[in-house]
């Protein structure tokens, strides 16, 4: 199944990729593609916030991934990475609503 961590390592790398170029972005990025971001004070306390919410997220997608390099090919076991990742993500979610940036 090395196929598949090589598929997810590829989408760890683009979160490290945005995750970067958003700490070192001038203007105020949004968490998501399609999100006006906030107005802001402090930009770049923002996006250093931001931009370790990306990089936390490619760091534990990818330990989340590394099942794939013991697994055979169609476990069930697969599932449960998947869902793991589903709610590590509705975790950061909700504390990051809670402890806004802002």
């Amino acid at each position: 199944m090395i196929i598949g961590f090589v598929i997810w390592s590829f989408c760890a790398v683009i979160f490290l990729g945005i995750g970067i170029s958003y700490r070192n972005s001038q203007n105020a990025a949004g968490f998501f593609t399609f999100t006006k971001p906030p107005d802001v004070t402090d930009i770049r306390k923002y996006n250093r916030a931001v931009s370790a919410l990306w990089l936390i997220s490619a760091a534990l997608l990818e330990a989340a991934g590394i099942p794939f390099l013991f697994l055979k090919q169609n476990s069930p076991f697969f599932v449960l990475v998947v869902l793991f990742v589903f709610l590590l993500s509705i975790r950061f979610s909700r504390h990051q609503k809670q402890n806004p940036v802002i």
